[in-house]
């Protein structure tokens, strides 16, 4: 299946019986959603990739109790299961997948008076 047959062609439009009607049907055919990649996708780089990689790995080895602190204010405290790139499961009172697009920031459970 071509392109060309699922896209309108530029330049014709459907009979309308007002100029204004035609305009904006112009308007619709001529608008292109933008493309853009993810927040981390754009500011992470392979160094803080792979030590971000590095400190959740070595916090589910050692079963780290964590405190994850969400941009809408929320508390979870737990234990990290696994991680995949953009989110990170996360096994407390009850098991909870959470975007890491959603963190603000986390801190070990031990260090939050330090």
């Amino acid at each position: 299946m071509s392109t060309e047959s699922t896209l309108p062609k530029a330049g014709k439009s459907e009979a309308a019986p007002y100029p204004r009607a035609q305009a904006k049907l112009r308007k619709r055919q001529a608008y292109v959603a933008p493309f853009r990649l993810s927040y981390h996708e754009q500011e992470q780089g392979p160094p803080q990739r792979q030590a971000e990689l590095f400190y959740l790995q070595k916090q589910i080895q050692a079963q780290t109790q964590m405190v994850f602190i969400l941009e809408d204010g929320e508390q979870i405290e737990g234990c990290i299961e696994w991680y995949d790139r953009n989110s990170l499961k996360i096994r407390g009172r009850q098991k909870t997948l959470v975007y890491k697009s959603a963190i603000k920031y986390m801190y070990k459970l031990g260090d939050a008076g330090q």
